[in-house]
């Protein structure tokens, strides 16, 4: 009985710890590269843009932000396009405007797929960040 018992306490120990690697969080990082003034390799005072998508927080989700500490580093305002190429499905989100110490973010509801995005500042002349994953 003490056996059986063991082996109880062993499978569900298995399980729950399994069950928390599968909902961690992923952290998917892209770049937006600055082209003012239509020049592709940027300049000094305008360095690239360090954006991430995080996946996993939810299922058939993800969301889009900086990804320096706090959130921080993706341009505000920028519009993303989706498409999830499992499904076909497709959307348009834009970045929040990061006022009041909010950092700016979109969440997509993209439903579980292979996903691709483009994510396009709406003020400026930038070269668009490209990303591509998997949202469970």
């Amino acid at each position: 009985m003490r056996a059986l018992g063991a082996c109880v306490i062993a499978v569900g120990t298995s399980a729950l710890a399994a069950a928390g690697i599968a909902t961690a969080a992923v952290t998917v990082p892209f770049q937006i590269n600055p082209a003012p003034f239509g020049n592709p390799n940027g300049s000094f005072d305008v360095p690239p843009s360090n954006c991430v998508a995080v996946l996993g927080e939810q299922t058939g989700s993800v969301t889009i932000s900086g990804g320096k500490p706090g959130g921080w580093g993706c341009i505000i305002y920028s519009e993303v396009n989706w498409l999830n190429l499992s499904t076909g499905a497709t959307g348009t989100a834009r970045m929040s405007d990061g006022l009041n110490g909010f950092p700016p973010e979109a969440t997509l509801n993209t439903g579980s797929g292979q996903v691709v995005l483009t994510l396009r500042p709406t003020t400026g002349t930038t070269t668009p960040g490209f990303a591509g994953f998997y949202v469970p």
